[in-house]
C-alpha cells in the first residue's frame, strides 16, 4: 500500500480540513496543548490517509513548529549569529552570507596572535567573528572608523566573550594609526567627509538584537547574556603603547566590510598600515567597486596576487530516499577581493 500512495489527486483547495480556526483557538484558550491540537488536526483532515509517509511526515513537522514550536539553545558562534541575522535581518549584516565570512577569514590569515586591522560596517558580525577565531589572550582586533564617531558593533555581545576576548577588541579612529602625523589626519578627514556623515546617522537601535516579539528560527537560537553580572564592553580605545607598537610594526591583515563605504578609498589609506607581505580582504555586496579598487591597485603596484572572489554555497536536505538541495536557497553571496601587500618604489 505504501508504494500506491502518492498525492497526485489531492487537491490543496483549502477543504481537507474540517477543524476551523475559531475550534483552534477555542481549544487553546480552554488549555489544550499542542501535540494534541495536532492528534486533532491530523484526526479532521480529510487527505492525511491519502498522502505518502514523507508527505505525512511533512504536514506533522509544520503544524509542530506552528502549534508546538520546540526552541533549540546553542552556545553563540560565529556561524550560527551569522546565520541568523542572514536569514531574518540580512541588510543589517550587509548581505553577509556564513560561507563569505569564512573565506574572508581565511583569506585574511586570521590566526591567533595576529593583529588584525578591521573596517566593520555590518554591525559588529566581522569583529566577532575574529575575534573568535584568535582565541582568548592572542593577539588584536582593532576596529578603525573615519571622523570621531565609530561604526556600531551592537552583535559583538551576542557573543558572550569573556574578559579576555573583550579586552582584545579596541578601536581606533584612522587620523591615530597614520604614520604620518604632520596633515595626514586632515586631508583622510576632508576626503571622507561625505562617508563620515553617512556613517554616523546610522541607528544604533536597528543594529540591536531582535526584539522579543520577534521570534528568531528555532535552530538559530542566540543566547542571552548572564544575568549573574554586567559583561564587559568590547570595543574600548586603544592604548597608546598598542598604536605605537602598531605604527613601527604593521598590522598582521586587513579586513574590510564596509558596503557604503567606496572600497578604494579605504584601501588606498588602509594598506600603508599593513606589514610587508600582510594579506588583505574586502568584502562588497557588488562587483564593480573591487573591480576599481583592483585595477588601481594593480596600476599602484601596491599588492601581489590580486583575485576577486565569488562565494558559493548550495545546501543540501540528506534523508534516505530524499536527498537533494534545498528548494529555497541564497543565489548570491557578493563578492571578496583579496592579495597581498608588497613594498612600491613609487
Amino acid at each position: 500500500m505504501e508504494e500506491c500512495r502518492d498525492n497526485r489527486a489531492i487537491v490543496d483547495n483549502n477543504e481537507a480540513q474540517t477543524l476551523t480556526s475559531g475550534d483552534i483557538d477555542e481549544m487553546r484558550r480552554q488549555g489544550v496543548k499542542g501535540d494534541e491540537i495536532i492528534e486533532a488536526l491530523i484526526a479532521n483532515s480529510a487527505t492525511y490517509e491519502k498522502k505518502t509517509t514523507f508527505s505525512q511526515e511533512k504536514y506533522r513537522i509544520k503544524k509542530q513548529k506552528k502549534y508546538a514550536p520546540r526552541v533549540l539553545l546553542r552556545r553563540p558562534s560565529a556561524r550560527s549569529i551569522c546565520e541568523a541575522y542572514f536569514k531574518k535581518y540580512p541588510h543589517r549584516i550587509g548581505f553577509l552570507r556564513v560561507d563569505a565570512l569564512s573565506l574572508l577569514l581565511s583569506l585574511a590569515n586570521v590566526t591567533a596572535n595576529s593583529d588584525i586591522l578591521l573596517v566593520d560596517m555590518v554591525g559588529g558580525l566581522l569583529t566577532g567573528a575574529v575575534a573568535e577565531r584568535l582565541g582568548a589572550g592572542t593577539g588584536y582586533v582593532c576596529n578603525t572608523y573615519l571622523g570621531s564617531t565609530p561604526y556600531p558593533v551592537e552583535i559583538v555581545r551576542t557573543f558572550n566573550f569573556d574578559n579576555e576576548i573583550c579586552k582584545r577588541i579596541v578601536r581606533a579612529p584612522l587620523r591615530d594609526l597614520c604614520l604620518e602625523q604632520t596633515g595626514t589626519s586632515e586631508i583622510i578627514d576632508a576626503s571622507n567627509a561625505e562617508l563620515n556623515g553617512q556613517t554616523s546617522s546610522i541607528n544604533m537601535e536597528e543594529m540591536s538584537l531582535p526584539s522579543n516579539h520577534e521570534a528568531v528560527d528555532s535552530e538559530t537560537i542566540i543566547s542571552p547574556q548572564s544575568k549573574m553580572g554586567k559583561p564587559p564592553k568590547a570595543g574600548e580605545k586603544a592604548s597608546e603603547e598598542a598604536i605605537k607598537s602598531w605604527k613601527e610594526n604593521g598590522f598582521s591583515s586587513l579586513i574590510i566590510a564596509a558596503p557604503d563605504a567606496d572600497a578604494w578609498s579605504l584601501a588606498k589609506d588602509l594598506l600603508p598600515l599593513l606589514s610587508y607581505s600582510a594579506p588583505f580582504a574586502i568584502y562588497h555586496q557588488y562587483l564593480q567597486p573591487l573591480a576599481t579598487c583592483m585595477h588601481n591597485l594593480q596600476q599602484g603596484k601596491m599588492a601581489i596576487g590580486l583575485q576577486i572572489s565569488e562565494p558559493w554555497l548550495r545546501e543540501y536536505q540528506v534523508l534516505p530516499s530524499r536527498t537533494h538541495p534545498l528548494m529555497q536557497m541564497s543565489a548570491f553571496g557578493g563578492y571578496i577581493l583579496s592579495g597581498t601587500k608588497i613594498c612600491s618604489s613609487s
